[in-house]
């Protein structure tokens, strides 16, 4: 058995089956190899993804450290990209493969936010994103701590403010934060962001230590122009007018991509092709055929969905393809060790419609946590199997309601208290939120909405809070309780019984000195 220890937590592998493990770049990983009979034969090797066996050796390398004492445990300290390998202990391992299979695969990651352009024109979504999935994601404001959650979006749409920075870590790596991010200005056709350092600014010929200024399309789109010989020739072009210069675009060519720029093509190629900007892959084109005859595209009206649960949602597509073909949903969860699941109607939530020509939508009902994934389409024929899914596609974040309070559910009268209607994922700005305080409605002022404000707080106000959607006022969040505590009369009365006796005394000395 290998156990892997991360900061205070521990996860548990049984040997012959592959653990992957995400870790933090700079921080430490112990790996625990457990044996019914340990000895001092036993060793740790690594191996990349191809090629020899290493042993690994601690002496005079502050790097590795390997305690007999304590199960031959192995700690990396100050992870970095080349700790991105399979590891695994035993007497003797001269197999690659066989460390590969029963070791634990450890990969490094950097937390970076990034920035998304939303369907409303003045907002934007943030992300906290990771080579490889975390636990939990913490959320930064000015550096102030905010809240924790296992989805890596912010809870909230966010609008341009220069002065208001946001970070993101996790609650594993307290001490590990991403590089702070500003939201400068959001328009119908652009936004701008500033970076405080970071990989982002690397493409601007500056250190990963300088901050940098980035201005970004809203969205991009493939465009065709013909040329002589046959050719085509391709231009990924953006909606924004003052892009920056060296934003960098990448290319998908039957939704795989490309690293060379594709300029030029045959123009009577069937190939599908779609445009990102580089380090932004969900800011993403839609799908274009070179030749339109016989060429299935596939492309979505919303990628990113925030839902409650218990909720309905409607997944909507549009595509191209031949009569002969059939339209097929994958569900598929990244990061995850498991098979893209393909959906049917035999599950009861589940339902497909062609509400209009070259449109399918996927509708689930009664939506539950275990729903968030994301979701491709695709047209086939009946013997035709979808074996990769690197091509983005629609991701679904499934949440509840949550009611918290700031500072305290324990706060003293007089106080100020902030309530937040707490999602794990930003719901739309045009959300309405109603709030209950022991089962009846409250009467709020238009700025109350999401968060709502009590100062100051009297005992009035405690009780027990709920919030939910005014739209489906059925899903509450469930009641959590306000204490109220009043203000200690003791401590007055006590003062000016002290001063009466201190006023006596003194009458009584200056009287017995006369």
């Amino acid at each position: 058995m290998i156990l892997t220890k991360i900061s205070n937590s521990c996860v548990k592998v049984v040997q012959g089956q592959q653990k992957t493990v995400c870790a933090l770049k700079g921080s430490s990983v112990e790996l625990n190899c457990s044996d019914k009979k340990p000895t001092t034969s036993m060793k740790w090797y690594t191996v990349n993804r191809t090629g020899p066996v290493t042993e690994i050796t601690a002496e005079r390398n502050d790097k590795y450290k390997i305690s007999e004492e304590n199960n031959f445990n192995l700690t990396i300290n100050e992870l970095r990209e080349g700790d991105d390998k399979f590891y695994c202990c035993s007497q003797k391992t001269d197999e690659p493969q066989t460390c590969r299979t029963n070791g634990t695969k450890l990969q490094v990651t950097d937390l970076q936010v990034r920035v998304f352009p939303t369907a409303e024109d003045q907002t934007v979504t943030l992300m906290c994103r990771t080579s490889c999935p975390l636990k939990s994601y913490s959320w930064f404001r000015n550096g102030k701590f905010l809240y924790d959650g296992p989805s890596p979006w912010y809870q909230e749409l966010v609008s341009s403010d220069q002065t208001v920075k946001y970070s993101c870590g996790s609650k594993s790596y307290w001490d590990l934060r991403s590089p702070e991010v500003s939201v400068d200005s959001v328009t119908s056709t652009c936004f701008k962001v500033t970076y405080a350092k970071g990989t982002m600014c690397s493409h601007q010929k500056k250190s990963e230590d300088d901050s940098c200024s980035i201005t970004y399309p809203r969205e991009v789109k493939v465009q065709k122009t013909p040329s002589a010989s046959g050719q085509v020739n391709l231009t990924c072009n953006s909606s924004c007018p003052v892009t920056d210069p060296q934003t960098v675009f990448i290319w998908y060519r039957n939704r795989k991509q490309k690293n060379k720029p594709l300029s030029k093509h045959p123009s009577s190629s069937p190939d599908i092709l779609s445009c990102a900007v580089k380090d932004h892959e969900n800011l993403i084109s839609a799908e274009v055929c070179v030749e339109d005859k016989n060429c299935s595209t596939v492309n979505y009206v919303n990628r990113r969905i925030c839902a409650l649960q218990s909720s309905s949602i409607n997944i909507s597509s549009q595509y191209s393809h031949p009569d002969n073909k059939s339209k097929v949903w994958y569900k598929i969860k990244r990061g995850e060790k498991q098979e893209a699941e393909k959906l049917t109607e035999a599950e009861r939530r589940v339902e497909f419609s062609d509400n209009k020509k070259n449109h399918h939508n996927l509708i689930i009902k009664q939506l539950k946590k275990n729903d968030s994934a994301e979701y491709i389409f695709r047209v086939q024929t009946n013997d035709e199997e979808e074996k990769e899914f690197d091509y983005p596609g629609v991701t679904l974040v499934v949440t509840d309601l949550v009611v918290k309070f700031n500072p305290s559910p324990v706060v003293t009268e007089g106080d100020r208290v902030t309530l937040t209607c707490r999602t794990i994922c930003p719901l739309t700005h045009n959300t309405n939120y109603i709030w209950s305080l022991n089962g009846r409605p409250l009467t709020l002022t238009e700025n109350q909405n999401k968060h709502l404000v009590l100062h100051p707080v009297s005992s009035q106000h405690a009780g027990n809070y709920s919030c939910s959607d005014k739209t489906n006022q059925n899903k509450k969040s469930t009641e959590t309780t306000l204490t109220v505590q009043r203000i200690s009369r003791s401590a007055p009365v006590a003062a000016g019984v002290a001063a009466v006796l201190l006023v006596i005394i003194l009458l009584t000395l200056f009287c017995w000195i006369r």
